[in-house]
C-alpha cells in the first residue's frame, strides 16, 4: 500500500475536483513544498488547469509541470 502525506492528498485532491482535469492520466509526486505533475494531457487548456488546481494550495512552492499534450 503506497502512503501518501496530507499535503500530498491535498494536491491530489485539488486535481482530481477540477472539471477541467482528467486525473486518470496524470502522477502526481510532491517533494516537501514542490509539486510535480507528470502524464498527459489532451489539450494545453487541461495541462494549465491542472497547475492552477495545485496553485491554489497555499502551501505549494514550485510546480513542475511535465505533463506532455497528446493530441487524439
Amino acid at each position: 500500500m503506497l502512503s501518501t502525506t496530507p499535503f500530498t492528498d491535498q494536491v491530489i485532491s485539488a486535481v482530481i475536483h477540477n472539471p477541467h482535469v482528467n486525473p486518470n492520466t496524470m502522477h502526481i509526486e510532491t517533494r516537501g513544498d514542490d509539486v510535480t505533475i507528470k502524464g498527459t494531457a489532451q489539450t494545453f487548456f487541461e495541462k494549465q488547469m491542472a497547475q492552477e488546481a495545485i496553485r491554489s494550495i497555499d502551501r505549494v512552492n514550485v510546480i513542475d509541470n511535465c505533463l506532455e499534450v497528446v493530441w487524439n
